[in-house]
Protein backbone atom coordinates (compact mmCIF):
# COMPACT_ATOMS: atom_id res chain seq x y z
CA UNK A 1 0.00 0.00 0.00
CA UNK A 2 1.17 3.50 -0.79
CA UNK A 3 1.95 5.94 2.00
CA UNK A 4 -0.34 8.77 0.87
CA UNK A 5 -3.86 8.96 -0.52
CA UNK A 6 -5.36 12.00 -2.21
CA UNK A 7 -9.08 11.66 -1.54
CA UNK A 8 -11.66 13.67 -3.46
CA UNK A 9 -15.22 13.68 -2.16
CA UNK A 10 -17.73 13.89 -4.98
CA UNK A 11 -21.43 14.50 -5.29
CA UNK A 12 -22.67 15.11 -8.80
CA UNK A 13 -19.40 16.74 -9.78
CA UNK A 14 -18.75 14.92 -13.04
CA UNK A 15 -17.91 18.03 -15.05
CA UNK A 16 -15.60 19.43 -12.37
CA UNK A 17 -13.71 16.15 -12.10
CA UNK A 18 -13.39 15.89 -15.85
CA UNK A 19 -11.89 19.39 -15.82
CA UNK A 20 -9.55 19.03 -12.81
CA UNK A 21 -8.71 15.34 -12.54
CA UNK A 22 -6.04 15.33 -15.29
CA UNK A 23 -4.04 17.92 -13.33
CA UNK A 24 -4.56 16.11 -10.03
CA UNK A 25 -3.34 12.83 -11.52
CA UNK A 26 -0.34 14.37 -13.27
CA UNK A 27 0.90 16.48 -10.37
CA UNK A 28 0.21 13.92 -7.62
CA UNK A 29 1.59 10.84 -9.34
CA UNK A 30 4.83 12.71 -10.03
CA UNK A 31 5.57 12.44 -6.30
CA UNK A 32 5.30 8.65 -6.30
CA UNK A 33 3.79 6.46 -3.60
CA UNK A 34 0.40 8.09 -3.96
CA UNK A 35 -3.10 6.72 -4.52
CA UNK A 36 -5.81 8.96 -5.92
CA UNK A 37 -9.27 8.00 -4.69
CA UNK A 38 -12.74 9.43 -5.29
CA UNK A 39 -15.30 8.92 -2.52
CA UNK A 40 -18.70 9.27 -4.15
CA UNK A 41 -21.72 10.46 -2.17
CA UNK A 42 -24.28 8.53 -4.29
CA UNK A 43 -24.02 10.76 -7.36
CA UNK A 44 -26.71 10.55 -10.03
CA UNK A 45 -24.95 12.47 -12.81
CA UNK A 46 -22.84 9.68 -14.26
CA UNK A 47 -19.73 10.66 -12.29
CA UNK A 48 -18.62 7.09 -11.68
CA UNK A 49 -19.17 5.98 -15.29
CA UNK A 50 -17.02 8.91 -16.41
CA UNK A 51 -14.26 8.07 -13.92
CA UNK A 52 -14.14 4.41 -14.90
CA UNK A 53 -14.00 5.27 -18.59
CA UNK A 54 -11.59 8.24 -18.53
CA UNK A 55 -9.53 7.75 -15.35
CA UNK A 56 -9.29 3.99 -14.77
CA UNK A 57 -6.28 4.36 -12.45
CA UNK A 58 -8.31 6.40 -9.95
CA UNK A 59 -9.73 4.37 -7.06
CA UNK A 60 -13.40 4.65 -6.15
CA UNK A 61 -15.22 4.35 -2.82
CA UNK A 62 -18.98 4.20 -3.34
CA UNK A 63 -21.17 5.50 -0.52
CA UNK A 64 -24.84 4.54 -0.38
CA UNK A 65 -26.21 8.10 -0.03
CA UNK A 66 -25.15 11.72 0.22
CA UNK A 67 -23.59 12.03 3.68
CA UNK A 68 -22.40 15.60 3.16
CA UNK A 69 -18.81 16.78 3.24
CA UNK A 70 -18.01 15.83 6.82
CA UNK A 71 -19.52 12.38 7.18
CA UNK A 72 -18.67 11.49 3.58
CA UNK A 73 -14.99 11.95 4.34
CA UNK A 74 -15.31 10.13 7.67
CA UNK A 75 -16.76 7.05 6.01
CA UNK A 76 -14.23 7.13 3.18
CA UNK A 77 -11.14 7.52 5.37
CA UNK A 78 -12.26 4.75 7.71
CA UNK A 79 -11.93 2.36 4.75
CA UNK A 80 -8.34 3.32 3.96
CA UNK A 81 -5.02 2.26 5.46
CA UNK A 82 -2.67 5.03 4.30
CA UNK A 83 -0.47 6.94 6.73
CA UNK A 84 -1.29 10.34 5.23
CA UNK A 85 -4.47 11.47 3.51
CA UNK A 86 -5.16 14.67 1.61
CA UNK A 87 -8.72 15.95 1.59
CA UNK A 88 -8.89 17.60 -1.83
CA UNK A 89 -11.86 19.41 -3.33
CA UNK A 90 -12.97 18.41 -6.80
CA UNK A 91 -12.45 21.99 -8.04
CA UNK A 92 -8.74 22.20 -7.17
CA UNK A 93 -5.88 22.24 -9.69
CA UNK A 94 -2.61 21.46 -7.88
CA UNK A 95 0.58 23.08 -9.14
CA UNK A 96 3.63 21.03 -10.10
CA UNK A 97 5.46 19.71 -7.06
CA UNK A 98 2.64 20.51 -4.63
CA UNK A 99 2.50 17.18 -2.78
CA UNK A 100 6.11 16.33 -1.94
CA UNK A 101 6.62 19.38 0.36
CA UNK A 102 3.53 18.40 2.33
CA UNK A 103 4.71 14.80 2.76
CA UNK A 104 8.22 15.97 3.69
CA UNK A 105 6.84 18.40 6.24
CA UNK A 106 4.74 15.70 7.91
CA UNK A 107 7.74 13.36 7.92
CA UNK A 108 9.94 16.02 9.50
CA UNK A 109 7.95 16.39 12.72
CA UNK A 110 5.64 13.75 14.22
CA UNK A 111 3.91 16.54 16.18
CA UNK A 112 2.39 18.00 13.01
CA UNK A 113 -1.20 16.83 12.78
CA UNK A 114 -2.21 18.66 9.62
CA UNK A 115 -0.83 20.95 6.96
CA UNK A 116 -1.99 22.58 3.77
CA UNK A 117 -0.64 24.42 0.72
CA UNK A 118 -1.02 28.00 -0.37
CA UNK A 119 -4.50 28.43 -1.82
CA UNK A 120 -4.71 30.63 -4.92
CA UNK A 121 -7.70 31.59 -7.05
CA UNK A 122 -8.08 29.42 -10.13
CA UNK A 123 -9.82 32.31 -11.89
CA UNK A 124 -6.97 34.73 -11.12
CA UNK A 125 -3.74 32.93 -10.26
CA UNK A 126 -2.07 36.04 -8.87
CA UNK A 127 -4.60 36.34 -6.01
CA UNK A 128 -5.27 34.28 -2.92
CA UNK A 129 -8.46 32.27 -2.75
CA UNK A 130 -11.11 33.12 -0.19
CA UNK A 131 -11.48 29.68 1.41
CA UNK A 132 -8.10 29.49 3.13
CA UNK A 133 -5.46 31.61 1.43
CA UNK A 134 -2.15 31.09 3.29
CA UNK A 135 -3.25 29.69 6.64
CA UNK A 136 -6.11 30.54 8.98
CA UNK A 137 -6.62 31.99 12.46
CA UNK A 138 -9.56 33.01 14.66
CA UNK A 139 -10.10 36.24 16.53
CA UNK A 140 -11.24 36.48 20.15
CA UNK A 141 -14.86 35.96 19.13
CA UNK A 142 -14.36 33.03 16.83
CA UNK A 143 -14.38 34.90 13.51
CA UNK A 144 -12.08 33.16 11.00
CA UNK A 145 -9.56 35.07 8.92
CA UNK A 146 -6.47 34.15 6.90
CA UNK A 147 -3.10 35.33 5.79
CA UNK A 148 -4.19 36.82 2.49
CA UNK A 149 -7.91 37.28 3.25
CA UNK A 150 -9.66 39.45 5.82
CA UNK A 151 -13.44 39.10 5.46
CA UNK A 152 -14.18 40.03 1.84
CA UNK A 153 -10.79 41.64 1.18
CA UNK A 154 -8.60 39.15 -0.71
CA UNK A 155 -4.99 40.14 -1.29
CA UNK A 156 -2.85 39.63 -4.38
CA UNK A 157 -0.06 37.11 -3.87
CA UNK A 158 3.17 39.08 -3.90
CA UNK A 159 5.18 36.53 -1.95
CA UNK A 160 4.33 38.19 1.36
CA UNK A 161 3.28 34.86 2.91
CA UNK A 162 5.85 32.56 1.35
CA UNK A 163 6.94 31.11 4.67
CA UNK A 164 5.73 28.03 6.49
CA UNK A 165 3.95 29.05 9.66
CA UNK A 166 2.01 27.44 12.48
CA UNK A 167 -1.65 28.44 12.25
CA UNK A 168 -4.98 27.37 13.72
CA UNK A 169 -6.48 25.86 10.57
CA UNK A 170 -5.85 25.09 6.94
CA UNK A 171 -8.57 24.90 4.33
CA UNK A 172 -10.49 21.69 3.77
CA UNK A 173 -10.10 22.37 0.06
CA UNK A 174 -6.61 20.87 0.36
CA UNK A 175 -5.80 19.50 3.80
CA UNK A 176 -3.23 16.80 4.58
CA UNK A 177 -3.52 14.94 7.86
CA UNK A 178 -2.46 11.74 9.57
CA UNK A 179 -5.23 9.25 8.93
CA UNK A 180 -4.97 7.57 12.34
CA UNK A 181 -5.07 10.91 14.14
CA UNK A 182 -8.05 12.01 12.05
CA UNK A 183 -9.99 8.92 13.09
CA UNK A 184 -8.87 9.08 16.74
CA UNK A 185 -10.23 12.63 16.96
CA UNK A 186 -13.54 11.53 15.47
CA UNK A 187 -12.89 13.03 12.05
CA UNK A 188 -14.96 15.93 10.80
CA UNK A 189 -18.04 16.65 12.90
CA UNK A 190 -20.91 15.20 10.88
CA UNK A 191 -23.40 17.47 12.68
CA UNK A 192 -21.80 20.35 10.76
CA UNK A 193 -22.70 18.68 7.42
CA UNK A 194 -20.48 21.22 5.62
CA UNK A 195 -18.63 24.50 6.23
CA UNK A 196 -16.18 25.22 9.06
CA UNK A 197 -15.80 21.53 9.82
CA UNK A 198 -12.10 21.68 8.97
CA UNK A 199 -11.59 24.64 11.34
CA UNK A 200 -13.25 22.64 14.08
CA UNK A 201 -11.04 19.62 13.35
CA UNK A 202 -7.83 21.67 13.32
CA UNK A 203 -8.83 23.48 16.52
CA UNK A 204 -9.35 20.12 18.22
CA UNK A 205 -5.86 19.13 17.08
CA UNK A 206 -4.33 22.30 18.49
CA UNK A 207 -6.13 21.85 21.82
CA UNK A 208 -4.58 18.39 22.05
CA UNK A 209 -1.10 19.80 21.41
CA UNK A 210 -0.72 18.96 17.71
CA UNK A 211 0.74 21.46 15.27
CA UNK A 212 -1.15 22.74 12.23
CA UNK A 213 1.12 24.24 9.56
CA UNK A 214 0.47 26.37 6.50
CA UNK A 215 3.08 24.96 4.09
CA UNK A 216 3.02 28.00 1.84
CA UNK A 217 6.73 28.18 1.04
CA UNK A 218 6.89 25.37 -1.50
CA UNK A 219 3.35 24.08 -2.10
CA UNK A 220 0.41 25.72 -3.85
CA UNK A 221 -2.88 24.80 -5.48
CA UNK A 222 -5.49 26.72 -7.47
CA UNK A 223 -9.05 26.58 -6.15
CA UNK A 224 -12.15 27.51 -8.11
CA UNK A 225 -14.31 27.91 -4.99
CA UNK A 226 -18.08 28.08 -4.63
CA UNK A 227 -18.58 24.92 -6.67
CA UNK A 228 -21.13 23.55 -4.19
CA UNK A 229 -22.54 26.67 -2.54
CA UNK A 230 -21.57 30.10 -3.83
CA UNK A 231 -20.58 32.90 -1.47
CA UNK A 232 -23.79 34.65 -0.41
CA UNK A 233 -25.97 31.57 -0.77
CA UNK A 234 -28.51 31.58 2.12
CA UNK A 235 -27.79 27.92 2.89
CA UNK A 236 -24.10 28.74 3.20
CA UNK A 237 -24.88 31.66 5.50
CA UNK A 238 -26.95 29.37 7.70
CA UNK A 239 -24.25 26.70 7.97
CA UNK A 240 -21.48 29.20 8.64
CA UNK A 241 -23.32 31.02 11.45
CA UNK A 242 -24.65 27.85 13.09
CA UNK A 243 -21.40 25.90 12.85
CA UNK A 244 -19.27 28.78 14.07
CA UNK A 245 -21.17 29.04 17.35
CA UNK A 246 -21.08 25.27 17.82
CA UNK A 247 -17.33 25.30 17.19
CA UNK A 248 -16.80 27.92 19.91
CA UNK A 249 -18.71 25.84 22.45
CA UNK A 250 -16.70 22.73 21.62
CA UNK A 251 -13.22 24.24 21.55
CA UNK A 252 -12.90 27.50 23.50
CA UNK A 253 -11.75 26.56 27.00
CA UNK A 254 -11.13 29.96 28.55
CA UNK A 255 -12.70 30.59 31.95
CA UNK A 256 -15.39 32.98 30.62
CA UNK A 257 -16.05 31.21 27.34
CA UNK A 258 -19.82 31.60 27.74
CA UNK A 259 -19.43 35.40 27.92
CA UNK A 260 -17.44 35.28 24.67
CA UNK A 261 -20.28 33.24 23.15
CA UNK A 262 -22.86 35.82 24.21
CA UNK A 263 -20.83 38.68 22.75
CA UNK A 264 -20.33 36.71 19.54
CA UNK A 265 -24.07 36.10 19.28
CA UNK A 266 -24.64 39.86 19.64
CA UNK A 267 -22.18 40.54 16.85
CA UNK A 268 -24.10 38.06 14.69
CA UNK A 269 -27.28 40.03 15.40
CA UNK A 270 -25.58 43.20 14.11
CA UNK A 271 -24.51 41.28 11.02
CA UNK A 272 -28.10 40.17 10.44
CA UNK A 273 -29.29 43.78 10.63
CA UNK A 274 -26.71 44.72 8.03
CA UNK A 275 -28.18 42.03 5.78
CA UNK A 276 -31.66 43.43 6.38
CA UNK A 277 -30.74 47.05 5.68
CA UNK A 278 -28.92 46.10 2.47
CA UNK A 279 -31.91 44.24 1.06
CA UNK A 280 -30.71 40.71 1.82
CA UNK A 281 -33.80 39.47 3.61
CA UNK A 282 -33.05 35.78 3.16
CA UNK A 283 -29.60 36.23 4.67
CA UNK A 284 -31.12 38.07 7.64
CA UNK A 285 -33.54 35.21 8.20
CA UNK A 286 -30.82 32.55 7.89
CA UNK A 287 -28.74 34.10 10.69
CA UNK A 288 -31.66 33.76 13.09
CA UNK A 289 -32.59 30.28 11.92
CA UNK A 290 -28.94 29.35 12.48
CA UNK A 291 -29.08 30.73 16.04
CA UNK A 292 -32.29 28.82 16.75
CA UNK A 293 -30.83 25.55 15.49
CA UNK A 294 -27.60 26.18 17.39
CA UNK A 295 -29.60 26.46 20.62
CA UNK A 296 -31.46 23.25 19.78
CA UNK A 297 -28.13 21.48 19.35
CA UNK A 298 -26.46 23.10 22.38
CA UNK A 299 -26.88 20.09 24.74
CA UNK A 300 -25.08 17.89 22.20
CA UNK A 301 -22.32 20.48 21.74
CA UNK A 302 -21.83 20.70 25.52
CA UNK A 303 -21.48 16.93 25.77
CA UNK A 304 -18.86 17.01 23.03
CA UNK A 305 -17.09 19.85 24.82
CA UNK A 306 -16.87 17.86 28.05
CA UNK A 307 -15.34 14.91 26.26
CA UNK A 308 -12.92 16.99 24.18
CA UNK A 309 -11.59 18.85 27.25
CA UNK A 310 -10.25 15.62 28.71
CA UNK A 311 -6.45 15.83 28.63
CA UNK A 312 -6.37 19.50 27.62
CA UNK A 313 -4.74 22.17 29.77
CA UNK A 314 -7.68 24.55 29.42
CA UNK A 315 -5.63 27.34 27.87
CA UNK A 316 -6.64 29.17 24.72
CA UNK A 317 -4.15 28.36 21.97
CA UNK A 318 -2.05 31.23 20.63
CA UNK A 319 -3.56 31.01 17.13
CA UNK A 320 -6.85 32.26 18.58
CA UNK A 321 -5.88 35.92 18.60
CA UNK A 322 -6.90 38.10 21.60
CA UNK A 323 -8.27 40.97 19.49
CA UNK A 324 -11.52 41.62 17.62
CA UNK A 325 -10.88 41.25 13.91
CA UNK A 326 -14.17 43.01 13.05
CA UNK A 327 -13.15 46.12 15.03
CA UNK A 328 -9.71 46.26 13.47
CA UNK A 329 -11.16 45.79 9.99
CA UNK A 330 -13.94 48.40 10.13
CA UNK A 331 -12.86 50.88 12.83
CA UNK A 332 -9.13 50.87 12.13
CA UNK A 333 -9.41 50.07 8.40
CA UNK A 334 -6.84 47.26 8.54
CA UNK A 335 -7.46 45.09 5.47
CA UNK A 336 -4.41 42.81 5.34
CA UNK A 337 -3.27 40.12 7.74
CA UNK A 338 0.18 41.64 8.24
CA UNK A 339 -1.35 44.97 9.24
CA UNK A 340 -4.02 43.43 11.44
CA UNK A 341 -1.77 41.01 13.30
CA UNK A 342 0.86 43.51 14.41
Amino acid sequence: MNKTAVVILNWNGRDLMRRYMPTVVATSRATGGVDIIVADNASTDGSLDMLRAEFPSVGIITLDRNYGFAEGYNRALSQLGHEYVVLLNSDVAPAEGWLEPLVSLMDSDPAIGACGPKLLDDKEHSRFEYAGAAGGFLDAYGFPFCRGRILDNVEPDNGQYDDNIDCLWVSGAALMTRRKLYLELGGLDSDFFAHMEEIDLCWRMRNKGWRVVAATRDSKVYHLGGATLAQGNPRKTYLNFRNNLTMIVKNLYSRHWWFTLLKRSSLDDFASLRFLFTGQGKQFLMVHVAHFDFLRGLPSALRKRAKLREGCDGKTVAEVRPYCMIWRRYARKLVTFNAMDK
